[in-house]
């Protein structure tokens, strides 16, 4: 996407500790923990944060064997992303090293640490496979009923469901019973958490956008007080140019989503050790190669050796993305700069990453137990949406107050206004951990009940 109006982002605007719904006590702290520390401190110790680790990656939650789950993969996404941006200062703070701001450079490793962790904040329980549920049931499901009583900003809301822009809702909003601004989260993390900063309306792929209708402004806010280039629609509809710094966070997720897999699978035995080997040596010349095979002679355990060689190709992909950033920051500052930023990288390594991408989708993401959680979460996704729509709908039914008097107080189901009501149920499931969900099924299916 090219900018709109030819200007260009200015770093100094970029970086804003300004705390969103907070702005009227906003002040210049003298400390040690600067203020996206605390973003990243907040989120540790936040509800939404602990849930993810009974959310599932991508494969079933752990029996005897330990897989990722959404808060372990947040936790190393914060790491790489952190080690990226570290390198993106250094060189960045060489080119602008005479400039009076050059010091709010050395804040760029804490707002990208931060996005990472909260990146997937947003995400339905059963992996990415839940937001295609939440989607469904309004495209093709019971909820399609509701297409004439809502707005076509809010239908496409709906049917294109997505988690980054739950993420930036579950941030900014002003649940029942929360303070004003949600999190109150810096302006920097939050608009560094965005990958698609556009509203639905606009997507260029189903399911890519970056917030609902009823966020629209506090992103318009986020956005104009960063700097960032607007290039709106035909009709007038919001879209900018990405933060700088989102490219950061993306390459973080990218690379610990295609390299962790590959272990976890490794792990379950669905690739074997030659496999992953070589796989992973693929990213190195011959000479590394040879320095690798000397220390994993080493090493007796495979588990021991993958995991040896992820951290060589995590290291690597690192230096690389970084380098990247530096080499087209111009670019990425007047919006021309679209792509991630592993399509930057040198060829061995590009191709290394694309070969594992080939892999993982023909033989990682269609395993048996992999669709087996994501046919299960469809159906358990499905119902809870149908039962609890219903119940908004129809609050007076006997059956619509129980249910109803389950939901947290924080989800404004008793609304007057019907997409706040639908909202809320969204909200709510979207919150629950994949535990909790299949609990909540086997109750309302009569399969299950309380001891006695």
């Amino acid at each position: 996407m090219v900018s709109g109006n030819g200007g260009m982002m200015q770093w100094p605007s970029l970086i804003s500790d300004k705390r969103f719904g907070l702005e009227d006590y906003h002040d210049r702290r003298a400390e040690t923990r600067s203020d996206f520390l605390r973003d990243y401190d907040r989120l540790v110790f936040s509800s939404p944060f602990r849930r993810l680790q009974n959310k599932t990656q991508v494969f079933p939650l752990p029996g005897s064997i330990f897989v990722h789950n959404r808060l372990t993969h947040s936790m190393e996404v914060a790491c790489v992303g952190r080690s990226i941006a570290r390198e993106i200062a250094r060189g960045l703070s060489r080119k602008y090293k005479n400039e009076p701001w050059v010091d709010k450079l050395g804040d760029i490793p804490d707002i990208v640490a931060a996005a990472c962790l909260a990146h997937d904040l947003g995400n339905p329980p059963f992996g990415h496979n839940g937001e295609k549920a939440i989607s469904a049931f309004f495209s093709e499901g019971a909820g399609a009923d509701l297409r004439e009583e809502l707005s076509a900003e809010q239908w496409s809301d709906l049917i294109n469901f997505e988690g980054n822009a739950n993420a930036f809702r579950q941030l900014t909003h002003q649940f029942n019973g929360r303070r004003k601004g949600g999190f109150a989260m810096t302006y920097s993390t939050l608009a560094s958490i965005v990958k698609y900063p556009y509203e639905s309306r606009l997507w260029c792929k189903p399911n890519k956008f970056g917030f609902f209708c009823t966020e629209r402004d506090a992103f318009v806010r986020v956005a104009e007080e960063l700097g960032l280039i607007p290039d709106y629609g035909p009709e007038g509809e919001v879209r900018y140019c990405r933060h700088p710094l989102v490219f950061a966070v993306e390459a973080a997720d990218d690379i610990c989503y295609e390299v962790m897999d590959l272990e976890d699978a490794h792990k379950l035995k669905i690739l074997s050790t030659d496999e992953v080997t070589a796989l992973m040596l693929g990213f190195f010349d011959p000479e590394r190669r040879g320095r690798m095979a000397g220390i994993m002679a080493m090493i007796d355990d495979p588990n021991e050796r993958v995991a040896y060689m992820r951290s060589c190709v995590i290291g690597s992909l690192v230096n690389c993305c970084a380098s990247a950033f530096v080499e087209n920051e111009e670019k990425i500052l007047n919006g021309s700069f679209t792509e991630p930023l592993l399509a930057h990288i040198s060829q061995r390594e590009r191709a290394a990453y694309e070969e594992c991408n080939r892999v993982s989708w023909a033989r990682i993401y269609k395993a048996s137990d992999v669709i087996d959680v994501e046919l299960a979460g469809n159906r358990i996704i499905t119902f809870l949406m149908d039962k609890l729509i219903h119940a908004v709908r129809f609050p007076s039914l006997a059956y619509s107050k129980l249910l109803l008097a389950r939901v947290p107080q924080q989800y404004d189901v008793g609304s007057s206004d019907l997409f706040t009501k639908i909202q809320a149920v969204i909200d709510h499931v979207s919150s629950m951990t994949d535990v909790y969900a299949l609990d909540l099924y086997r109750k309302l299916n009569g399969m299950s009940l309380p001891a006695v």
